[in-house]
């Protein structure tokens, strides 16, 4: 195997030995949740870019952008717009100084917001935690160059995030992001200039690209593509404007002022990656466009070969006229011709029964662009092997520091916002911190089967589709009742519980149910080609404002908690 890999593990063994060190420090829930509320400023910094640059970054966000160009940075803008609205609250947020996000709701809202915000944000969280499993599938597929699958990739993944987060806690995920987040910076920022002179140089995307990646709304978006792009936009705007991974990092900052300066920091971080995740992923893309390509197609037949709308022996035949019909709508270049067909000749040629053409794999899937962009590098040796390596690092360490992050937060609040409020509030904290560690595990698990049962039954699966319901579910649901809860005094108990439950019910209609039983409408993958985050948040921010105002003011001693200087509506 590929000397990079046993770099790669080596870098993994180190942190496990760094967790191990880190757990035996561990004597209370409070060390465990939110690191004793004793972090650094240096450490939010890197933590904060950790808790945001993830899978959705290296793998969706990649993805987006291979298939839309540089149109897909309406996918992070909004995170960006987001963290400058939340530096104005970071302060704030630190004084409260609680555990989850359940205890702003239900200082406003009540109990029950707690609770039905937990299961909202369990469901979320999970879902993200499933696609960075899979995107460890992809860089360990990729770092032995298909030694190791996909998919016993995902379950090595999962293994060691398990591990981690279950050995440490806030320690391990906070401590753990300081040398990530350096990783990720230097890795981009070293990166870029490579991968634009493996293309070819800086003319070379406009070359070998179609003239849709350098619009300002990709006609890859779907029926609306301005709507959609907005709807990216809008979700990930939502997502982080109230996000708990985010929360629990300001709990466990040193004092409320070094929380507002992590998070101005936090905002050029941000916007560096993402900027330059986007531009290795497209002019990667440039230099593997036929790949990409071959790979779309071959997806395609496969598809109609499974639904059985295509015999198998004619795979061949029609995924040379999926080729051509690409070719001729301008969507590849006729230098790219041969390869295309190539590499579709080679992979169905001569293949008779479903079950064979099931088992194709062929091209580059969009997905593991950056990936290919590092073992680009890799493959070339010399320096050019330091950068690629330390690429596949950077891929590595948002997998295991995203997945830490979102993995912590729901097992805290089953913890904090379920077992310790409705069931055994006098647990004593080895208890606690020992239960914790069993959901941390069970939720891994439940992660895990997400993105293993699809892979079972090869179905289609997409980091970008999964991250985006994940994104709209807890967008919806608990972010404009968040920031109400903060900063609108008028905001009522019956008016963010209502908002709560109609957003979660709006987005599982509009992503899972309407897609499921109604196939027919979708348009451009969307329920009448309408983004989902539109009605749930529409239906959710509704449901605040008109519940609030037709029901009475909440009383001075409800908004002290979160009002000290007014304590009054």
């Amino acid at each position: 195997m590929p000397v990079y890999l046993y770099v790669i593990l080596a870098y993994l063994l180190v942190l496990m030995g760094f967790n191990i060190y880190r757990s035996k420090k561990i004597k209370s829930s409070e060390e465990f949740m939110v690191a004793g509320r004793s972090l650094s400023l240096t450490t939010m910094v890197f933590t904060l870019i950790c808790t945001w640059i993830g899978s959705g970054t290296f793998i969706a966000g990649a993805e987006y952008a291979a298939n839309a160009g540089w149109s897909s940075l309406w996918l992070p803008a909004g995170a960006w717009v987001g963290i400058a609205v939340i530096y104005f609250l970071a302060a704030k947020i630190r004084t409260f100084g609680q555990y989850t996000v359940g205890d702003i709701l239900e200082v406003r809202y009540g109990k029950f917001a707690r609770l039905f915000g937990a299961i909202a944000l369990i469901i979320a969280f999970t879902t993200i935690v499933s696609y960075q499993f899979r995107a460890g599938g992809y860089i360990l597929n990729v770092a032995t160059k298909g030694a190791i699958s996909v998919e016993a990739g995902q379950a090595i993944a999962a293994a060691f995030v398990i591990l981690f987060t279950a050995l440490g806690g806030m320690m391990a995920v906070a401590y753990t992001d300081l040398p990530n987040g350096i990783i990720i910076l230097l890795a981009c920022c070293a990166a870029l200039p490579l991968t634009v002179l493996a293309a070819g140089g800086f003319d070379a995307a406009a070359a070998a690209l179609p003239a849709q990646h350098f619009a300002v709304f990709s006609a890859d978006f779907g029926q609306y593509p301005a709507l959609k792009a907005g709807g990216y936009f809008l979700a990930t705007l939502l997502l982080l404007m109230g996000i708990q991974s985010m929360y629990q990092k300001f709990y466990s900052a040193k004092s409320p002022a070094e929380a507002k300066k992590a998070v101005a920091l936090w905002i050029v971080g941000t916007i560096v990656v993402e900027t330059l995740v986007v531009a290795i992923a497209v002019y990667a893309a440039a230099a593997h466009w036929a790949d990409l390509k071959a790979f779309e197609i071959a997806g395609r037949v496969k598809a109609e070969v499974s639904a059985g709308t295509l015999e198998p022996a004619a795979s061949a035949a029609r995924a040379r006229t999926l080729a051509d019909d690409l070719l001729a709508a301008g969507q590849a270049g006729a230098d790219q011709a041969g390869t295309l067909h190539g590499r579709l000749e080679g992979a169905f040629a001569g293949l008779g029964t479903a079950e064979a053409v099931a088992k194709v794999r062929v091209g580059t899937d969009p997905a593991s662009i950056v990936l290919q962009a590092a073992e680009d590098m890799a493959s070339r040796g010399g320096v050019t092997l330091l950068f690629g390596l330390l690429l596949l690092g950077a891929a590595c360490a948002v997998v295991l520091s995203t997945g830490m992050n979102y993995l912590l937060s729901p097992s805290t609040n089953i913890m904090h916002d379920i077992y310790s409020r409705f069931i055994r509030p006098d647990a004593d904290e080895r208890t606690k911190v020992a239960l914790q560690k069993v959901f941390i595990v069970l939720l891994g698990t439940c992660a895990f089967l997400m993105i293993f049962i699809p892979t079972v039954l090869h179905a289609r699966i997409s980091v970008l589709r999964y991250s985006y319901f994940a994104y709209t579910m807890y967008g919806v649901s608990i972010t404009p009742a968040l920031l109400a809860a903060l900063a609108w005094k008028r905001a009522t108990k019956a008016g963010g519980l209502a908002s709560i439950l109609s957003g979660a019910a709006m987005a599982l209609v509009f992503e899972l149910v309407i897609p499921i039983a109604f196939p027919g409408v979708l348009l451009g993958g969307d329920p009448w080609g309408i983004p989902s985050i539109y009605p749930s948040a529409f239906v959710s921010i509704a449901m605040l404002i008109i519940v609030s105002y037709l029901t009475p003011p909440p009383r001075p001693e409800e908004l002290r908690a979160l009002f000290p200087e007014e304590g009054q509506a």
